[in-house]
């Protein structure tokens, strides 16, 4: 058989190196830089209640008021389906509203923020000290009894200059008195939260603030995470028109876990009429979009905002005497047309992959849970054809020694049923169903499955 004529090349080694050191350092800075979605968990909304309000018990007393909100408004799956619109086919709707009834007698609120912004209001600094310092306590208690939520934190004022002084004073007061009263322990990924952020020294300040409390109290630096809200145009593009956000991540010197929206704040610093303001404005979809552009890949988690009308019944019960029976249908469908209106704001969300928003009354949290489950059940047997043919695509690609290069895809079908687990609308049953090992699941990871099955499949 004859030899296969020689080839020539011109590049060499050393003609390279310089080449490849320079794209080896830069290919290792854009993989810092963006490292991908968070495999953490994310709740699916977060609660705001003034600081005024907040006891240990406050998540279990909305889970009640929750609960039975539901079970007046909408008894059975067919009354929740026809309020909501849920598709009725087969047991879809039964399925929703056990998995809804269950997740509120289990974990009603996934987040909570302790508001001593918008849902506090300006009061007096006798008042706010004292209130900073009372729900400090009552968290150092929850924390003790186990009463909180799997998140919390605050929210301070803004870091304007009027209202500097005011808001590090409460936060002051705030971990002061946690720490002393809880022993140094703070709840598992507590966070303090900005409003109306708008120049990158507003939260160098913060991060700043934040390592001075954490050294005199002993805890290690960059303990504390910041949530950045962007409220306000300035906070997307800054004086020459170049994308913001990513400079007022930065300036958090690590510590930001995630950016909320407040669409009411940035619709009307845009000049749109109270009575157009809603999370459906055009405006809200750019600014979503514009935010998921400038952050997308570095891990920072996003929350939308909330719907602003109240699920509240129009007719109350006044002492012993019942409601008469057109009271109590006006009651419900006054209910149910708020709470339509909440279900369309929120299947507009995920639709556009915003998979966390704000809820204000306990009355919200049926409708959150229910189409967030919804959302996830619809969805739940393509991407689990989809998982199946990544992971046999995978094996395949390990067998023949090629390198499998979509995991940035398959992460993302991995963290729809990670999502969806850890919020109660799909049982590990139907998780596992989809190809994994409950160890495969743990890793959070689909590099690492890959890798595993990899190894496994070499050592065989």
């Amino acid at each position: 058989m004859a030899e296969a004529p020689a080839v020539k090349t011109t590049l060499t080694e050393a003609s390279l190196s310089g080449v490849r050191e320079a794209l080896r350092q830069a290919n290792a800075g854009f993989e810092r830089a963006y490292p991908g979605d968070s495999t953490q968990r994310q709740p699916v909304h977060v609660v705001y209640g003034g600081a005024h309000l907040f006891r240990a018990e406050t998540a279990r007393k909305l889970g009640g008021i929750a609960l039975n909100t539901l079970k007046t408004y909408a008894p059975d799956a067919p009354v929740l389906a026809h309020g909501l619109g849920l598709p009725q086919r087969g047991r879809f709707a039964q399925r929703v509203y056990a998995r809804v009834v269950a997740k509120l007698e289990r974990e009603p609120v996934e987040d909570l923020r302790i508001d001593f912004e918008d849902g506090y209001g300006h009061r007096s600094d006798a008042e706010e000290d004292g209130h900073a310092v009372s729900a400090a306590e009552e968290m150092a208690r929850g924390l003790a009894q186990e009463l909180l939520p799997p998140f919390i934190g605050i929210r301070v004022k803004s870091f304007t200059e009027e209202l500097f002084d005011r808001a590090t004073r409460t936060l002051d007061l705030f971990l002061t008195t946690l720490l002393e009263r809880s022993g140094g322990k703070l709840p598992p990924g507590f966070v303090v939260t900005l409003p109306k952020v708008t120049l990158p020294e507003q939260v160098a300040a913060l991060a700043r603030v934040l390592e001075v409390l954490e050294t005199r109290h002993g805890l290690p630096v960059g303990t504390v995470g910041i949530e950045l809200m962007v409220e306000t145009p300035q906070a997307l593009f800054d004086p020459q028109g170049r994308l913001h956000l990513p400079t007022l991540v930065a300036a958090s010197a690590g510590r930001c876990t995630s950016v909320h929206l407040g669409v009411y704040d940035y619709t009307a610093a845009l000049g749109v009429s109270a009575h157009a303001q809603t999370m459906r404005h055009p405006a809200c979809d750019f600014l979503r979009d514009l935010v998921q552009v400038s952050l997308a890949g570095t891990g920072i988690r996003l929350a939308d905002g909330a719907t602003n009308v109240m699920p509240v019944p129009p007719h109350r019960v006044k002492q012993d005497e019942p409601l008469l029976p057109t009271e109590r249908r006006e009651n419900m469908e006054a209910v149910h047309r708020v709470w339509q209106v909440s279900y369309r704001h929120i299947r507009h969300s995920l639709e556009r992959g915003w998979y966390q928003g704000w809820d204000l009354h306990p009355g919200q949290l049926p409708v959150r849970y229910a189409a967030v489950y919804a959302f996830f059940l619809e969805g739940l047997d393509a991407a689990s054809r989809r998982l199946n043919a990544f992971m046999e695509k995978a094996a395949q690609a390990t067998l023949v020694g090629d390198v499998f290069d979509d995991a940035a895809t398959g992460q993302g079908l991995l963290n729809f049923f990670l999502r969806g687990l850890s919020c109660g609308a799909l049982t590990q049953d139907e998780v596992l169903a989809a190809g994994l090992t409950l160890e495969e699941l743990r890793s959070r990871s689909f590099r690492d499955i890959v890798a595993s099955r990899r190894a496994r499949a070499t050592s065989g």
